[in-house]
C-alpha cells in the first residue's frame, strides 16, 4: 500500500526548517489489512467506474490513512434543514464541529493538512520523458510508481479519446500527445489498454493534424525525446541571457514562472540537445505524423499549433520575430566567431539554473521547472552532484490517489494552512481545537521564510524573501505577496489568543520583516503583483510565446494579491500603530483605490487563481472591507452583492463554470449546478458586505446548501475543481471543499446569528 510521510528527511536532501511541510509517498508492500487494500481497490474501481461523470479524485487515500492515525471521535449526527425551515444556531453549531472535527482528523503531525494540488496533465509527462532520456526511467520509478501513473493517464482520457490541457478540459494535441508518448514509454503498446486506449489516443493525434501541431513547450520536450527536430522550432537563444538589463525585453524582466521555464530551455537548446534514437523513438516518429518522417516541413511546422490548443495566437509582430532569429541569428551565432558568444551564454544560462536549484534547496519554482531543471544538469553532467540532488526532491511532487499518481504544481502546504487557522478561528470554538490550532500556529511560524535568497541575488533577478511566506514550505523560499499577507495576517490573529491554547507569538520582528516584504511588492498602480515587483511594460505580452496560456510574460497585479495584502496590512496597523504608519495608510488607500478601478461594470472582479468571478469578487470584498467600505458607505459594495446575489441559483447555491476564467464571461455550471465551495465565496463576500443587515434571506438559502450538504462522516463531498492559472488551466485545491464551507458557516455564525 502506498504511505504518505510528513517532515521525513531522505539522502541528498538539505532543509532550513527540519523539513516541516515535506510530504511524500512511498510504497510499502507491507502495509495495511487485507480489509484496508480491498477498500483501495474499491475506491480505484469506483473512480474508474464514475471516471466521464466525476473528473477530479476525492482524495480518498490520504483521508483514508490520516483518518486511521487521527480519529477524531464519535461526532454527532448529519444535520438537515428543509425548504422552509429557519436555519437553526444547533444546525449551525452541529454542522460546525462536525465539519471542523473530520478536518481536524486529515492534519498531518506538523501542523499542516497534506492535499493534492494538481490537475494539468502535461505535469508529469515531461519527467517520464526526462527520465527516459537519462536512462533512469526504471531505476527512479518503481513498477508500483510507474502502474500508478498509467492508471492515471487512462483514467483521464476522454471519450473521443484524446487527452485534455487539464483533467476536466476538452482534448488538445498537448495534453494527447504527452500522454500518449508516456504510454509508449512506460511500455504500453501502440494497441494497448481496454478498448484499445492507446490505439484511440493515436487515432486522435492523426485525426487533429498529428504532432507538428503540438503547441511550443510540446515541440520542446518531443525534440529532446528525438521524435520531433529543432528545425520544427522557434530559436530559444541563450544569448539573451547576455543583453544588458537596460534591455526591453531583458529575461531579468520576466514573470520569475516564464523566466524559469525558458532559462533550461534556452540551455538545452543553445547545446541542440537530443536524446538517444532508440527503437522505440523510431517506432513514435511512425506512429505519430501523417507523412513519412523525412519529408516533414519543419520550417512551417513552427508555427504550427492545432487550433484545439490555440488560446493565444501569436500577434504578427512575434512571427516576424522568431522568423528573424530563425533565418538570420541564429545561423549566424552558430559560426565562428559568433559561436563563442553562444559558449559564453551557456555557461551564464547553466549558471542561473544552478543558482535557482540552491536556492530553492532543489525543489524550484515549481514541477515544470523542476523537470527542466532536472534535465539541463544531467546533459551538463550526469554524475553530477546537481542531478542526484533533483532525483532526491522528485517526490516532494508526486501525489497519489485513487485515480492513480499524478504531479503537484509543488503543494499548496502555507495556503491551505492560513486559511484552515482562519476559518476554524470565525466558528468561536477555539477552545474545543486548541490542538488543531496550535498544531497550525507551530506550522505557519516553522514556515516563515527566514532570509533573502543566497548570494548576490539581486544579479540573478531575484527579489527580497526575508519575512515571506511562500505557497507551499519555507524550503521552497520562494515569497509570494497574497501568502506573506494572508501568513502574516494568520500569525497575528494567533498573537491575540491564549499562548496555553495555541503556543507563543511570533517575534514583533518576524511581524516587521513580512510588512517589509508586501510593502516592497506594490506596484504604481496600486495593485499588488504575485512573486516579484513590476519590472517591465504591458506591451511585452505581446511575444508571449506560450500559445496555450495568457498573460505569461511579465508580472501583473492581481485582485487577490491586492486584498490579501490590504487585509494584512490592515491587521497589522490595528496591533502595531507606530511601526512605518505613514507607507502603511499610503499603501492601503493606494491598494482600495486599485480594487475600486478595477469592478467590472456588473459588480463583479476577474479572479486569476481561482473560478473566477465569484473567486475574484471574494477576495476584493474581502479587501474593501478590511478599509472600512461597507453595503451602507459604497456604491462599489452595493454593486458586488447585486452581482453575486443575480448569479445565484435557484437551490440556493452559487456555481461557476471553470470556461469563465478561459472566456473571460461568467458561466454556470452545466446543469445549473451548485458547487460548495463557490457557494462558500459567495456567502461570504455576502456577509462581509453587509447584505444579511439589509436582506438575509439570500445568505440563508446559501447557508441550507452547506448544511445539506455535509457527509455523515463530517466531510463535504469533492465537486469540481475551482483552482486556475494563466486563465485557461484549472488547478484543484482538495482541501478547499473543507475550508471554505467551514469558513462561511462559521461567520454567518458569529456574524448573523449572533449579530
Amino acid at each position: 500500500m502506498w504511505k504518505l510521510k510528513i517532515a521525513e528527511d531522505g539522502p541528498w536532501l538539505t532543509t532550513v526548517n527540519n523539513h516541516i511541510g515535506r510530504q511524500h509517498w512511498e510504497f510499502d508492500p507491507e502495509a495495511g489489512t487485507p480489509e484496508e487494500r480491498e477498500q483501495v481497490e474499491r475506491l480505484r474501481q469506483e473512480f474508474k467506474k464514475n471516471r466521464f461523470k466525476v473528473k477530479q479524485s476525492a482524495d480518498l487515500l490520504m483521508r483514508m490513512q490520516l483518518t486511521k492515525e487521527n480519529p477524531c471521535g464519535p461526532i454527532p449526527p448529519a444535520v438537515k434543514v428543509n425548504e422552509t425551515e429557519v436555519v437553526t444556531e444547533e444546525a449551525v453549531t452541529t454542522t460546525l464541529r462536525r465539519a471542523i472535527s473530520f478536518y481536524s482528523s486529515i492534519q498531518a503531525h506538523d501542523g499542516h493538512w497534506p492535499a493534492e494540488s494538481a490537475g494539468p496533465l502535461f505535469f508529469l509527462p515531461p519527467l517520464v520523458m526526462a527520465l527516459y532520456i537519462t536512462g533512469s526511467l526504471n531505476v527512479v520509478m518503481s513498477p508500483e510508481h510507474q502502474r500508478e501513473i498509467i492508471r492515471y493517464i487512462y483514467n483521464h482520457q476522454n471519450e473521443d479519446g484524446g487527452w485534455g490541457l487539464h483533467i476536466e478540459g476538452h482534448s488538445t494535441m498537448f495534453g494527447s500527445a504527452l500522454s500518449y508518448i508516456t504510454l509508449r514509454l512506460l511500455g504500453e503498446g501502440p494497441e494497448g489498454g481496454e478498448d484499445m486506449a492507446v490505439a484511440r489516443g493515436r487515432k486522435w493525434i492523426l485525426d487533429h493534424g498529428g504532432l507538428v501541431g503540438i503547441p511550443s513547450w510540446g515541440k520542446f520536450w518531443v525534440t529532446v525525446m528525438g521524435v520531433y527536430e529543432w528545425a520544427g522550432c522557434n530559436p530559444l537563444p541563450p544569448e539573451f541571457w547576455l543583453l544588458p538589463k537596460s534591455f526591453p525585453i531583458h529575461p531579468g524582466k520576466m514573470l520569475c514562472y516564464c523566466r524559469l521555464v525558458y532559462m533550461p530551455m534556452s540551455y538545452l537548446y543553445g547545446k541542440r540537445y537530443v536524446g538517444p534514437i532508440t527503437e522505440l523513438v523510431k517506432q513514435l516518429r511512425e506512429e505519430l505524423y501523417n507523412e513519412p518522417y523525412h519529408l516533414i516541413n519543419w520550417n512551417k511546422a513552427r508555427n504550427t499549433v492545432a487550433k484545439e490548443d490555440l488560446y493565444y495566437p501569436h500577434p504578427l509582430v512575434q512571427d516576424l520575430t522568431w522568423g528573424f532569429l530563425y533565418h538570420f541569428a541564429e545561423p549566424l551565432l552558430n559560426r565562428w566567431p559568433f559561436s563563442m558568444l553562444r559558449d559564453k551564454a551557456l555557461k551564464v544560462a547553466i549558471e542561473h539554473v544552478h543558482y535557482e536549484d540552491k536556492a530553492s534547496r532543489y525543489l524550484c519554482i515549481g514541477c515544470v521547472e523542476k523537470v527542466l531543471g532536472l534535465i539541463a544538469c544531467w546533459v551538463e553532467n550526469p554524475n553530477s552532484d546537481a542531478y542526484k540532488r533533483h532525483l532526491a526532491r522528485l517526490p516532494d511532487y508526486y501525489w497519489i490517489a485513487e485515480d492513480g499518481l499524478k504531479m503537484q504544481t509543488f503543494g499548496c502546504q502555507t495556503w491551505d494552512a492560513v486559511f484552515a487557522s482562519q476559518a476554524i478561528m470565525a466558528s468561536n470554538l477555539n477552545d474545543e481545537y486548541g490542538p488543531t490550532l496550535r498544531k497550525a500556529h507551530d506550522f505557519i511560524k516553522a514556515s516563515q521564510v527566514r532570509e533573502n535568497p543566497t548570494g548576490n541575488f539581486s544579479a540573478m533577478y531575484r527579489h527580497i524573501s526575508k519575512g515571506a511566506w511562500t505557497f507551499s514550505m519555507q524550503d521552497h523560499g520562494w515569497q509570494v505577496s497574497d501568502c506573506t499577507a494572508e501568513g502574516l495576517k494568520c500569525a497575528l490573529l494567533f498573537s491575540q489568543m491564549s499562548p496555553d491554547l495555541v503556543g507563543e507569538k511570533m517575534k514583533e520582528e518576524n511581524f516587521y520583516d513580512a510588512v517589509n516584504v508586501i510593502l516592497s511588492l506594490q506596484s504604481d498602480n496600486g495593485g499588488f503583483p504575485a512573486w516579484e515587483s513590476q519590472r517591465a511594460s504591458r506591451w511585452l505580452e505581446k511575444f508571449n510565446p506560450t500559445e496555450f496560456f495568457e498573460d505569461t510574460l511579465i508580472e501583473m497585479e492581481y485582485v487577490e494579491c491586492t486584498s490579501s495584502a490590504i487585509q494584512g496590512l490592515s491587521l497589522f496597523k490595528k496591533l502595531y500603530p507606530k511601526h512605518r504608519r505613514t507607507e502603511i495608510d499610503h499603501s492601503i488607500a493606494r491598494a482600495a483605490h486599485y480594487l475600486e478601478e478595477t469592478q467590472k461594470p456588473d459588480g463583479s472582479w476577474y479572479g486569476c487563481w481561482g473560478i473566477c468571478y465569484t473567486y475574484g469578487t471574494w477576495f476584493a470584498v474581502e479587501g474593501l472591507a478590511a478599509c472600512g467600505r461597507t453595503y451602507h458607505n459604497s456604491l462599489t459594495m452595493r454593486k458586488a452583492c447585486e452581482f453575486l446575489l443575480s448569479k445565484q441559483l435557484p437551490n440556493g447555491g452559487w456555481g461557476e463554470s471553470y470556461l469563465s476564467s478561459q472566456n473571460k464571461v461568467y458561466t454556470n455550471l452545466e446543469g445549473g449546478r451548485a458547487n460548495l465551495v463557490h457557494t462558500a465565496w459567495a456567502l461570504l463576500s455576502l456577509i462581509d458586505a453587509g447584505q444579511a443587515a439589509v436582506d438575509p434571506t439570500p445568505v440563508h438559502r446559501g447557508i441550507k446548501v452547506l448544511i445539506n450538504s455535509q457527509m455523515e462522516d463530517g466531510d463535504f463531498p469533492q465537486q469540481e475543481i475551482t483552482g486556475v492559472f494563466m486563465r485557461n488551466c484549472t488547478l484543484n485545491y482538495s482541501s478547499y471543499r473543507s475550508i471554505f464551507p467551514i469558513w462561511a458557516l462559521a461567520e454567518y455564525r458569529r456574524r448573523v446569528l449572533f449579530a
